[in-house]
C-alpha cells in the first residue's frame, strides 16, 4: 500500500518593531527562528502516533495506539513522501526503536522484537522479548523501549487508575532494565505516568512525570537502582526478591501530610527529589517526552539542552541540568507552542531537525488535531533567550545566547524573583505554596556583555524560584524571546558569599518598580462575594431551581445544559466526584475562551485564586473543589435571556469542560 501526499510549510511569522528608550527594537516570535512543517496523513490513516524512530536510511517509522506500524519515505521535503503499513494488529503501541535491522516496541502486554525477513517491506517475525502482567485496568500504559549503549532496553509502566495510582499489575510503576534474552531487572520505582524518558550522553536515565496523585506538578527526575520517584503504586512489588529497595507503603504514612517533597525527603531516605519541577500550568500541565540536544548547534544555540515535550499545552520546553553536590538539578524555560495535536514522541532527523508525534485521545490538547506528525526546523538565525541558569551560592548567573548593553543589564528594574514549592501527599496535584519574593541585593554584568549575576537575599534549598527577565533588549536590537525560567534548586552550592562592590548593590528604591510594574490581582477565587454567595439570601424563603452538577470520565461535567427562568433564584451544587480539582464559572454569553486564556495568565496568583481571574465576564463561581469536595452558591439568573456558558476555568480543562445554562423568559 502506498499513499502518497505532499507537505505543508508552515508560514513565516511577520515582524514588528518596537521604540524602548529611544531605540528601535525588533520584537520577533518563536516562528522567526523554528518552522513547523506538517507531514499530511492520508485521511484513511489513523496515525494516533505513540512511538517514532528515524531508521539509518532517513525514513521515519511511526507506531500508533491503534496498533500499527508505518514507514514514511520523503518525510523531510525532498520529494513526496508516502506511508506503507509495515505491521499491524499490534496492541497499543506507546513507544517505537529502530537496532540492527529490527523494531522493538513496547505493546500493552510486551516488549517485541519485529522483523520482516523476507525483504518484502512487511512485518513477518513477532518475538516476545518480556512479558509484562497486566490486571486489565485501562490505565496501564507500556513505553520504551530505550536503548543504552551495552544494547539493553529500559522500559517504564503505568500504574493503575482505581480512584488512585496503584500497581496491579507486577512491575507497574517501575523502571525496568530488559536484557535482549528477556532477563528483566527493576531499577526503580515511584513512576505514575512515565510517557516519556531517556537516556542521556553520560548514560544516566531521566523520566518525565505529570501531575496526578503524589505529584504536585510535572516533573523531570534522575532515576538511579533503587530510587522512589514519589507514587506510591509501584511499592506493592517492593516484597519481591529482585525490588532493590524495600520501602513500602505504611512507611509513606508518616509524611503524607502536605509538607513539601524536599522534608520528606529528610524521613523516605529513598525519596528522589526531581531534578526540574515544571510548574503546572506556568510551563505546561502534562510533560510526556524527553530528548537531549546532540545536535551540535544544528538546531539553535543549545547544544547539550534538553527539550521536554507537553501534551495538553501542545508544546516543547527547553532544560537544562548541572550537578550542585552530586545531585542533578537545574531550570526549565517556554521554548516552542503550536504543534497541531498532543506532544507525545520527539525524535531527531538525520538532517537535524525534530521530528514530533502527536495524540490527543485520552487528553484534550490546545493544538485541535486528533493527531499529527511534524517536524520543527531552525532558521539558522539565533534568538535572544535566557540561554542557561547556573546556580551560585549566594544567587544565579544567567547567560544569554546574545551580548547585552551593560548598562540595561545592571538595571535593577529588569529583574524579579520569587520562590515557591508543592505538597507532597497522595492527593491529586497540589497548589503552590510557600510562595514568597525574593529580593536581589546585588547585579553583576560580565565584561562581554553575555551574562548577568544575580545575588540574592537567600535562596531555599527545595523550592523553584521563578526568575523573570523583563524589558532587556540584546545589543543588535532584539527583544528577549521568552522572559521567563524556574529553577529548582535542591541543593544549594557551596562557598564564600559575593562580596558586592558599592556600584554592584541595588537600592531599594531600585527595587520599587516590582509593584508598579505587576498589575493589580484581586483574588476573587476563594474570597465570598456577590458572584460567590455561599449562603441562601435571608429573603429567599427557598430557591426556585435548584442545579445538581458533577463530572464525568474525560475532562466533563455529568450534565451539560440547564434551563431556568430570567431572575430565577437558583442554588448551584457542584459535587467534584473527579479525582482532578475543578470549578465551576459562569460567565457572560461568548466569553468562554476569553475567561478560560485569562485563567491562564494567573501565573503564581492562579492557585490562590480557584483560577478565577478577575473579569466582569465571570458572572458566578464556586471555589476551586478538591477531589471528593463539595460547594453550593446561590445567584439570581440573569434578567436578559440568552446562553451563558459554565467551564471548568482550571488550566487545561477549559477548552473542553463545559455546559451552558439557558436562561429563557
Amino acid at each position: 500500500m502506498r499513499i502518497i501526499r505532499s507537505i505543508s510549510l508552515a508560514t513565516v511569522s511577520l515582524c514588528f518593531a518596537i521604540v524602548l528608550n529611544g531605540q528601535t527594537n525588533v520584537v520577533q516570535t518563536e516562528k522567526d527562528f523554528y518552522s513547523l512543517r506538517t507531514i499530511v496523513i492520508p485521511e484513511e490513516i489513523k496515525l494516533e502516533v505513540g512511538g517514532v524512530a528515524v531508521m539509518p536510511d532517513g525514513r521515519i517509522a511511526a507506531s500508533t495506539r491503534r496498533g500499527e506500524i508505518w514507514i514514511i519515505e520523503n518525510a523531510y521535503g525532498n520529494g513526496q513522501p508516502y506511508f506503507s503499513k509495515f505491521a499491524s494488529g499490534l496492541h497499543e503501541v506507546l513507544g517505537l526503536a529502530y537496532r540492527d535491522g529490527a523494531f522493538y516496541c513496547t505493546q500493552r502486554g510486551e516488549l517485541t522484537k519485529i522483523e520482516d525477513k523476507d525483504g518484502d517491506g512487511k512485518a513477518d517475525s513477532f518475538t516476545p522479548i518480556s512479558i509484562f502482567q497486566l490486571s486489565g485496568n485501562y490505565h496501564e500504559y507500556a513505553y520504551g523501549p530505550v536503548f543504552d549503549k551495552s544494547g539493553d532496553m529500559y522500559v517504564t509502566l503505568n500504574v493503575a487508575w482505581v480512584g488512585f495510582g496503584d500497581g496491579l499489575g507486577k512491575w507497574h510503576g517501575w523502571l525496568l532494565k530488559i536484557k535482549p534474552n528477556g532477563t528483566t531487572e527493576p531499577i526503580a520505582t515511584g513512576l505514575r505516568s512515565p510517557a516519556g524518558f531517556n537516556i542521556n550522553s553520560s548514560g544516566d536515565v531521566f523520566y518525565a512525570e505529570n501531575q496526578g496523585d503524589w505529584v504536585g506538578s510535572g516533573r523531570v527526575t534522575h532515576l538511579e537502582k533503587g530510587d522512589f520517584a514519589g507514587n506510591a503504586g509501584g511499592l506493592n512489588w517492593t516484597k519481591e526478591p529482585e525490588s532493590p529497595l524495600k520501602l513500602t507503603k505504611d512507611d509513606l504514612k508518616v509524611v503524607d501530610n502536605g509538607q513539601p517533597m524536599h522534608e520528606a525527603a529528610k524521613t523516605i531516605k529513598e525519596l528522589k527529589l526531581p531534578a526540574v519541577w515544571f510548574p503546572h500550568t506556568l510551563m505546561g500541565i502534562s510533560t510526556s517526552d524527553i530528548l537531549e540536544d546532540e545536535m551540535a548547534g544544528a538546531f539553535g544555540p543549545f547544544a547539550g539542552h534538553y527539550y521536554v515535550a507537553d501534551q495538553g499545552h501542545s508544546k516543547i520546553m527547553r532544560m537544562t541540568l548541572e550537578k550542585i553536590k552530586g545531585k542533578y538539578q537545574g531550570a526549565c524555560y517556554p521554548f516552542f507552542e503550536g504543534f497541531a495535536s498532543g506532544l507525545l514522541r520527539l525524535r531527531w532527523g538525520l538532517d537535524g531537525s525534530m521530528f514530533a508525534g502527536m495524540t490527543s485521545r485520552g487528553w484534550s490538547s490546545t493544538g485541535k488535531a486528533d493527531y499529527a506528525l511534524q517536524r520543527l526546523v531552525w532558521s539558522g538565525e539565533t534568538p535572544f533567550e535566557m540561554k542557561d541558569i547556573h546556580a551560585l551560592p549566594d544567587g544565579f548567573e544567567i547567560e544569554f545566547t546574545l551580548p547585552v548593553d551593560a548598562a540595561k543589564l545592571k538595571n535593577a528594574m529588569n529583574y524579579s524573583a520569587n520562590s515557591f514549592t508543592y505538597k507532597y501527599h497522595h492527593n491529586y496535584g497540589s497548589p503552590i505554596i510557600q510562595n514568597q519574593a525574593r529580593k536581589i541585593k546585588g547585579i553583576i554584568p560580565s565584561a562581554d556583555g553575555k551574562k548577568v549575576k544575580l545575588v540574592m537575599d537567600s535562596l531555599i534549598e527545595g523550592h523553584i524560584h521563578e526568575i523573570k527577565v523583563q524589558n532587556l533588549t540584546s545589543s543588535n536590537g532584539k527583544a528577549l524571546l521568552h522572559d521567563v525560567a524556574y529553577y529548582t534548586m535542591n541543593n544549594i552550592p557551596e562557598g564564600a558569599a559575593t562580596v558586592l562592590a558599592e556600584e554592584q548593590k541595588v537600592k531599594m528604591m531600585d527595587m520599587k518598580h516590582d509593584m508598579k510594574m505587576m498589575p493589580e490581582t484581586k483574588a476573587p477565587g476563594n474570597t465570598v462575594s456577590a458572584k460567590r454567595k455561599l449562603t441562601m439570601p435571608g429573603d429567599w424563603g427557598q430557591p426556585d431551581v435548584v442545579i445538581k452538577l458533577g463530572t464525568k470520565p474525560g475532562l466533563k461535567f455529568d450534565v451539560a445544559r440547564f434551563e431556568v427562568k430570567v431572575g430565577a433564584k437558583v442554588r448551584l451544587m457542584f459535587s467534584n466526584n473527579d479525582d482532578m480539582t475543578h470549578n465551576v464559572v459562569v460567565v457572560a454569553p461568548g466569553a468562554a475562551d476569553e475567561v478560560g486564556n485569562l485563567a491562564l495568565q494567573l501565573g503564581l496568583k492562579g492557585s490562590e485564586m480557584s483560577y478565577v481571574p478577575n473579569s466582569p465576564k465571570v458572572l458566578f463561581h464556586t471555589k476551586l473543589l478538591a477531589p471528593d469536595e463539595i460547594e453550593s452558591i446561590y445567584f439570581s439568573a440573569p434578567t436578559t435571556p440568552g446562553e451563558y456558558p459554565f467551564v471548568c476555568s482550571y488550566p487545561g480543562h477549559a477548552a473542553v469542560m463545559r455546559g451552558i445554562l439557558k436562561v429563557v423568559k
